[in-house]
């Protein structure tokens, strides 16, 4: 009896566990009040203060959703109102419950001041969250005339001023919320933001964030801020003890791992960070920040194609991230590839314009993209923008240079280059000379930055370059080579090298590097695009062009170019069917770019599809209303379906966006000509005379327009008087073919006195060849392709045309004409195709037969080529094969020109 009625006394009552529970939240001791309440309620589960108790412990440990449920069963076990509804409203807020709350509690009013002016805060914020700020502010003006010195009002009032850049008022709200409320850590951690964000003060920040700590420990956003703070400050020891205190209150949270991958990244640990990153990409793939820390630690640790993956995503999720941006264009001037750089600083202007970083960076992209006179212009507004030290009298000298004191600035430049550890100089220097063609004191110039910076393989890189200017090839391949035993795996270096094989006809040579770089990074994007640019020069088949392209794609799906390249390659290899496939996958991974629903508008109509090419010709212009090019392929489309009079509306709307563009006046005259509307193609021709006075544009047009009614006369004083503004062999040609019209002798004297003034016009030449051709002249076509060969003594479609003619003359040497052609232009059909009829009127059926498949691997849907294999075929006693090819071509059907010979030679076999 005894031990059992010490026992009983030695058991709290559930009064005094509730009063302890109460003294344990004050203390923020929050685990050990959880167990106390837990012990009340597992034998009073039903007292309304119990669960209230336990709503405002989860509701401080963040554990909203628990919160709630508990506030509502004290609700509803009759619990004070205006005890639970404040704490219920905080949590709604915190739950995105905005409309329930104020469908719910909008017009309560609770017994006490306080518990009104908490819960008219809360309905404040939800107010904000639907965008009703009216309403809002109502809200908080009754919160503050409930209780003036509520704290959480004041905050949300100081927020507000914040967003209106009212800062200096904010900062005054958040002193009154301090002095009201000493212990209110979210007014101290939003005046870290104003201070760090607003007033550009990070140690007055961070000494808000400590305290907003201080009153609060678990407050993990003051945490995270104040780490990022001194991140910034590159205090990375301090960095390190703030961010053990988050870790422990939050060790899975993702905003730390975040933080501890920074900070691993600035201490150069990337492993470390590189496997926190991927957790956080596991869950959140999509995060621009997350994206741009990947890629900042794949680009410090060289991995420069995935490195501009990561930046290629971050910025197509946030176009405003400027430091990834920028990265991204580091990422592409380390790989040499400074046109995309220099595509990716252009996008960005206009946006938040250029700082001082990137104006540099625009000048080291100009540089290397062989543009010396913009890089020194750029290293000028680089140096104007930030004129420290060196930079100071850099940019002195560069402005000299640009006002013509050539001498002075050059000078200024070297001994600034001499005293200065950075490159800037000497990149300006070399840049310099550069733009005024002087070789040999740009490589001066860059053997002394070589001295500061040994062993760079961008460096050697624009040696080879300068080199190549020289026209030194074997130094500059040394160069090139140099570069790579830097850096085994720079793709400038690569291509460079690449290219001095081409020129040297070696093109398995070339493919070796590409092999050769991807050995050693099987995931160079750049590599793979090169490799399948080679193989579309070697003649490769389709599918292994295309694998090339899809691995491409793979490794990048958001680059449009290789996309765009896959796109064009399907297209001219007469598969618009794949073209559309390729289009729309393009579309599904970016949808919103411009170039790819061009491309997709363009591949459907070559496919036939024109109701869908119209389509989407209607959202590239809603997605660029300003743009004339949308009008002009909408127009296209519409033509391509019959439907005239909406390509003539679609034309004029582009040409009120740009009335003066000679393609869209063009191509309206066109499309007037084609629907008989001559006055008004005539109108358009004397608008662009009036515009261009002095060019020949207008009189062309207004020639062809008396052309198309067989205005001969008209048609060649138009030319004529175009001709006398601007003479070119296009003019000259349209002008012969409407005198052939009208006077063959005055055609006769015109390429006479054509040919006079302009003896080296070889193009001229070739197209008299090709008029006597079309006469079967073939004696005629012989002189003027051997005159035409004489001035372009390397040009394959006079070659080809030259072996033909010589065929039908009955002389040897035709497929020697031929065999250079294709040697000069290797897999171009049309060539393959006459050396193919060639090799096969000599007998040579098998060589042909093989030369002509390939050509028709190259463009499938050509009929011409087809039916040319069917004859070799023929002429090779192979029926069956030819009959195969034939039967294919009767599918065509009868309307088809090629139907009638096809059907002959098929009676024949």
């Amino acid at each position: 009896m005894l031990v059992l009625a010490l026992l009983a006394c030695g058991e709290k009552s559930p009064e005094r566990n509730i009063q302890a529970a109460k003294e344990l939240i004050q203390k923020r001791d929050l685990k050990s009040a959880e167990i106390k309440i837990k012990n009340v309620q597992q034998k009073t589960p039903d007292q309304p203060e119990v669960r209230y108790l336990m709503g405002s412990i989860f509701l401080a440990q963040q554990n909203v959703g628990a919160a709630e449920i508990e506030f509502r069963k004290a609700l509803a076990l009759n619990h004070p109102s205006e005890q639970v509804v404040p704490d219920l409203a905080r949590a709604m807020v915190l739950l995105g419950q905005a409309q329930k709350l104020v469908d719910e509690f909008g017009s309560t009013q609770l017994a006490t001041a306080v518990a009104n002016a908490s819960l008219q805060t809360s309905l404040a914020k939800a107010y904000m969250v639907l965008e009703k700020p009216v309403l809002a502010q109502t809200a908080l003006n009754a919160a503050l005339a409930a209780e003036p010195g509520h704290a959480p009002a004041l905050v949300v009032s100081a927020r507000q001023k914040a967003v209106a850049q009212d800062f200096d008022a904010a900062l005054a709200l958040l002193d009154a919320a301090s002095a009201s409320d000493t212990d209110n850590a979210d007014a101290w951690k939003l005046k870290g933001d104003i201070l760090l964000y607003a007033k550009n003060t990070a140690d007055a920040a961070l000494l808000a964030y400590q305290t907003a700590i201080q009153k609060n420990p678990k407050l993990l956003p003051a945490h995270s801020a104040a780490v990022t703070v001194l991140l910034q400050q590159k205090k990375f020891d301090d960095a390190g003890k703030q961010l053990e205190q988050l870790k422990k209150l939050a060790p899975d949270n993702p905003q730390t791992k975040y933080l501890q991958a920074q900070l691993e990244f600035h201490n150069k640990r990337f492993k470390e960070a590189k496997a926190l990153t991927q957790e956080l990409l596991a869950f959140a793939p999509t995060s621009p920040r997350v994206l741009q820390l990947a890629g900042a630690i794949e680009l410090a640790t060289n991995a420069l194609p995935t490195a501009e993956n990561f930046f290629l995503r971050a910025t197509q999720s946030a176009p405003e991230l400027a430091l990834a941006r920028r990265l991204l264009i580091v990422t592409y001037l380390r790989s040499g590839q400074a046109t995309k750089a220099l595509a990716v600083l252009n996008a960005g202007l206009g946006k938040d314009g250029l700082n001082a970083d990137m104006y540099l960076l625009a000048g080291e992209a100009y540089l290397q993209n062989g543009e010396a006179a913009r890089a020194q212009a750029y290293f000028a507004k680089a140096l104007k923008l930030d004129p420290d030290d060196a930079k100071k009298r850099t940019a002195l000298a560069i402005s000299r240079l640009v006002a013509g004191q050539e001498e002075a600035g050059i000078d200024e430049l070297q001994g600034i280059a001499q005293s200065d550890t950075g490159s800037t100089a000497d990149l300006a220097l070399v840049s310099a000379h550069l733009a005024r063609k002087n070789y040999a004191k740009a490589l001066v110039a860059l053997d002394k930055l070589d001295a500061k910076q040994p062993d760079k393989a961008h460096l050697a890189q624009l040696r080879g370059r300068i080199l190549l200017a020289q026209k030194d090839s074997p130094a500059a391949r040394q160069s090139f080579e140099r570069a790579l035993k830097f850096d085994p795996t720079f793709f400038a270096a690569t291509a460079s090298l690449a290219a001095l094989d081409m020129v040297d006809k070696k093109p398995d040579e070339a493919k070796k590097r590409f092999d050769a770089l991807l050995a050693k990074n099987p995931k160079n994007a750049q590599a793979l695009l090169a490799l399948a640019e080679l193989a579309v020069v070697r003649g490769a088949n389709k599918d292994e062009v295309s694998k090339l392209l899809g691995r491409v794609i793979e490794l990048n799906p958001l680059d449009i170019a290789p996309r765009l390249l896959l796109i064009d390659y399907l297209v001219k290899s007469k598969d618009p069917k794949r073209a559309v496939f390729a289009a729309q996958d393009a579309i599904a991974a970016i949808p919103s770019s411009p170039e790819l629903l061009d491309a997709l508008g363009r591949v459907q109509q070559e496919a036939g599809e024109f109701n869908q090419a119209i389509a989407t010709f209607g959202r590239l212009i809603a997605l660029q209303p300003q743009a004339a090019q949308p009008h002009l392929r909408l127009a296209g489309a519409q033509m391509a379906n019959n439907n005239r009079f909406a390509a003539e509306q679609s034309m004029r709307r582009a040409l009120e966006i740009k009335p003066d563009d000679l393609q869209l006046q063009g191509g309206l005259i066109v499309l007037l000509l084609e629907t008989k509307k001559f006055p008004d193609a005539m109108a358009v021709a004397r608008l662009v005379q009036k515009q261009r006075p002095d060019a020949a544009d207008g009189y062309a047009m207004e020639g062809d327009v008396a052309a198309v009614q067989r205005d001969w006369l008209a048609a060649v004083t138009a030319y004529r008087a175009g001709l006398a503004r601007a003479p070119s062999t296009a003019l000259a040609i349209k002008m012969h073919t409407v005198s052939m019209a009208s006077k063959p002798a005055a055609a006769e004297s015109f390429s006479t006195t054509w040919m006079g003034a302009h003896p080296k016009d070889a193009a001229f030449l070739s197209y008299l060849g090709d008029v006597a051709l079309a006469r079967e002249d073939w004696v005629g076509a012989e002189k003027q392709f051997q005159a035409a060969l004489k001035v372009d003594t390397n040009n394959a479609a006079i070659l080809n045309n030259l072996a033909w003619v010589s065929h039908r003359l009955g002389k040897s040497g035709a497929v020697t004409l031929a065999e250079k052609a294709n040697s000069l232009a290797p897999n171009q059909p049309a060539l393959m195709d006459t050396l193919a009829m060639l090799l096969s009127q000599r007998g040579d059926h098998s060589t042909a037969i093989d030369l002509q498949k390939r050509a028709l691997e190259l463009q499938q849907a050509n009929f011409s080529l087809r039916l040319n294999l069917a004859k070799i075929y023929i002429a090779a006693g192979s029926k069956e094969r030819a009959k195969r090819e034939l039967d294919e071509l009767v599918k065509l059907g009868e309307k088809h020109p090629v139907h009638d010979e096809v059907v002959t030679l098929l009676a024949a076999l």
